[in-house]
């Protein structure tokens, strides 16, 4: 129900200048932070706690614009990114004549993060461990009436891994489109039905059949999902580590 599991090779850092994906190519990206280490003090022990909130923000945010600088041949520091409409962040007009465009996840330690050439991308990121508390509650309230009626169906073992996968493909999906969550989940349609590919199913505002929607795992832990606004679409994963 999750997706298929998607290979994630190794590239150490210091990464060299990367090449755009391709049109109809996302470069998928996937970061663990404790593996990665502190940006500002590389070597050092992450602490026996785990990572804070504020020291997580700032690791990823170090880290996007790491990635994002190979991809502009820049240094990090000199990438700059702005917020459009409901905050989705993109590269600076101002400063940046690229067609690069990214999205960014983050569950707990970890982080994905989507580079496209062109074309609008979305990525969403969960523990496949996670469970929510009322999942039919909350898709009656949330997702539009026909996947509401397709999670309600479904036996009550499938059926939290199904909301799972269809939060984290909604998620994807309202990311790409620029639009916050509030309001937005139910005007649109996604294939919440087990053993199917994930697709857009209709939209009330856009043409779904402009967008392509995948789902995946990534080991025992992680699963997610990403949209991109295209005809097609190749997925490419990297996982970022430490310097070898």
């Amino acid at each position: 129900m999750a997706g298929k599991e998607l290979e994630f090779a190794q590239r150490h850092m210091p990464l060299r200048e990367l090449v755009l994906p391709a049109p109809g190519t996302a470069d998928l990206w996937l970061l663990d932070l404790l593996r990665l280490g502190s940006p500002l003090q590389p070597g050092e022990p992450m602490p026996a706690q785990g990572l804070t909130v504020r020291q997580q923000r700032a690791m990823r945010r170090f880290y996007l614009r790491l990635l994002l600088g190979s991809y502009l041949g820049l240094p990090g520091k000199d990438v700059h990114i702005s917020r459009v409409i409901k905050g989705k962040p993109v590269l600076d007009p101002a400063q940046h004549e690229s067609t690069l465009q990214f999205s960014m996840a983050a569950s707990d330690r970890y982080c994905l993060i989507g580079v496209t050439s062109g074309a609008a991308i979305g990525v969403d990121l969960e523990t496949r461990e996670r469970q929510a508390g009322n999942p039919l509650g909350l898709a009656r309230r949330y997702f539009s009436r026909e996947e509401y009626a397709e999670l309600a169906a479904l036996p009550a073992t499938e059926l939290p891994a199904a909301f799972l996968h269809s939060w984290a493909c909604k998620e994807a999906m309202v990311k790409a489109a620029g639009h916050g969550i509030a309001n937005r989940l139910a005007r649109f349609t996604v294939n919440v039905r087990p053993g199917e590919p994930a697709a857009v199913l209709s939209m009330e505002e856009d043409d779904a059949s402009a967008w392509q929607l995948r789902s995946f795992v990534a080991g025992q832990a992680l699963m997610g999902a990403v949209t991109v606004r295209y005809p097609e679409l190749k997925l490419r994963g990297f996982a970022l580590l430490p310097v070898a």
